[in-house]
């Protein structure tokens, strides 16, 4: 089976209490990792779209993440807008963190699925966007075309993350949904929004791709099915 959920905003230095957002967010971490170990099992798949720690550093991240390695399942993770830790796939995998993967410009294979993905940014319709905005976005535009052509076509099955959604503020697709159109992605999962920009989900058959809003608090900090066996015979 696979689960998706984003948006975990855990914090080992106690720095950054979510509860200030709402009383949902008392104990979330306590909320997340329970209903994680009641469903996944080790030979499941769990996509972690992005805002996964609040740490600064590396150092202070690796608490978090090795709360994560120890949770029953192969995981995936993409960067978020908060992962300022994040730092190069090469020193994240020298973590020894061994059922974790670091997406960046490539793409994993589980049981002949393939998930690939990358950030995105915010729609260009956001008000306060700006050309520095507007690198960004054509970067993540690159790099998600990047790890969506490294998908092997024996690929019976393609999932991509991105921490942004694919849509603009007026719920339309943007330039990141129609590279998964063009890559004939079949399921994509998103987070970022929180609390009244919960408004701005989209979800359900968009022009044939899946879609999957999964920020932590959308789910009421559990986990979200988004493939099995059973799924997949009622496609």
């Amino acid at each position: 089976m696979i689960y998706a959920i984003g948006d975990l905003h855990l914090d080992a230095t106690k720095n950054k209490p979510m509860d200030i957002f709402g009383i949902e967010w008392e104990n979330h971490e306590q909320k997340i990792f329970q209903n994680w170990m009641e469903n996944v099992k080790d030979d499941d798949l769990v996509l972690i779209p992005g805002d996964i720690s609040w740490a600064l550093k590396l150092e202070e991240a690796k608490v978090d993440l090795m709360k994560i390695n120890e949770l029953p399942g192969e995981k995936i993770l993409i960067k978020g807008n908060h992962d300022y830790w994040w730092s190069s796939v090469a020193k994240l995998n020298s973590l020894g963190l061994n059922t974790m993967h670091f997406l960046k410009n490539d793409s994993y294979l589980y049981h002949g699925i393939a998930i690939a993905g990358t950030r995105a940014w915010s729609s260009k319709d956001y008000e306060l966007f700006t050309e520095d905005d507007l690198k960004i976005y054509n970067r993540e535009l690159v790099r998600l075309e990047n790890s969506l052509n490294t998908i092997s076509k024996s690929a019976k099955l393609k999932i991509a993350m991105l921490h942004y959604p694919p849509f603009d503020l007026n719920l339309k697709p943007n330039d990141f949904f129609y590279i998964l159109k063009k890559y004939d992605v079949n399921i994509c999962v998103y987070g970022h929004l929180h609390s009244q920009g919960h408004k701005y989900a989209v979800e359900g058959d968009v022009d044939g791709i899946m879609c999957h809003l999964v920020s932590s608090d959308y789910l009421d900090f559990k986990l979200k099915k988004i493939w099995s066996d059973e799924i997949e015979s009622n496609r």
